[in-house]
């Protein structure tokens, strides 16, 4: 059964992150330009200038984070920012999405138009490894679903606009290797993939935008089991806690009515649902 982890109103949350060093969740609520987080004081949040989606973790005081414009660096502590590289700086209609660390130490981000999917074709998946930023797959519409199996030998992503997860090989050093693959194709269900983690055992956990639900898949593709929800948008999950099995999810309210959906856009936890993998830590 999930509870209301973070009553703080999300127009669109996104990137739930498991510091396991400051073992405390942080996410950002793109719209509103903010990253949030929770520690023994209570809840914490820090103001951007533009628009920031996803983080990776360098160190216990320092994120990784992507905005609309760049990667940086981020000190918890003085609040201090440092820019590592430009990401799409020249493309004022585009911002960053989803994003997650691989195993190898990469951190994958995706970007998409402001404008959501009425601009297709818009955004293009990125990674950045050991200081460099390669561009992996243009032309996709909401790039989501970012996530690792346990053994780093294969990556997920989705375009969530065809209502595919897709999933690649990767080499020893976290690039794909050959062309990419459907490994869910939700669309005759009308499901819209969103966020996406992989637990310890190989399960991937999807959330379903529009569905109040995270669902749990085998690497067959066959659907395990589902986890509600009490807001229709869910866009992100992470897992985290202390015994690391606590399935978070982070929500949207953009785009909809306040009343008839009070707890859209807050940020949720299920306890003891499975056991998650340890967050990647980012090497610069």
């Amino acid at each position: 059964m999930s509870v209301i982890f973070d009553d703080r109103i999300c127009a669109l949350g996104e990137g739930p992150l498991w510091h396991p060093e400051c073992e405390q969740l942080f996410w950002f609520d793109i719209l509103s330009k903010r990253l949030l987080t929770r520690d023994a004081t209570g809840p914490r949040e820090w103001a951007f200038d533009d628009m920031v989606s996803a983080a990776g973790w360098i160190s216990r005081t320092e994120l990784l984070i992507a905005s609309e414009r760049a990667l940086f660096r981020f000190d918890l502590g003085t609040g201090n920012r440092t820019d590592l590289c430009a990401v799409e700086a020249d493309v004022a209609e585009t911002r960053s999405n989803d994003g997650r660390a691989d195993p190898q130490g990469g951190f994958w981000i995706g970007t998409m138009s402001k404008k959501g999917d009425a601009e297709p074709g818009r955004g293009s998946f990125w990674r950045y490894y050991k200081g460099a930023l390669r561009r992996l797959y243009p032309n996709i519409t909401i790039t989501n679903s970012c996530c690792f199996s346990p053994d780093g030998r294969t990556a997920h992503f989705s375009d969530t606009s065809t209502g595919r997860v897709m999933r690649v090989p990767l080499d020893a050093d976290g690039w794909p290797k050959g062309e990419p693959g459907i490994y869910l194709d939700l669309a005759g269900e009308g499901l819209n993939p969103d966020g996406a983690v992989i637990d310890a055992d190989g399960l991937m956990w999807l959330a379903q935008w529009g569905s109040s639900r995270v669902a749990a898949y085998a690497p067959d593709g066959t659907l395990v089991r589902t986890v509600g929800f009490d807001a229709p948008q869910t866009s992100c999950p992470a897992f985290g806690g202390a015994d690391g099995m606590t399935l978070y999810c982070t929500t949207a309210q953009v785009g909809m009515d306040g009343s008839a959906h009070p707890n859209a856009g807050k940020t949720f936890a299920a306890a003891g649902i499975a056991r998650g993998q340890r967050e990647h830590k980012v090497i610069l």
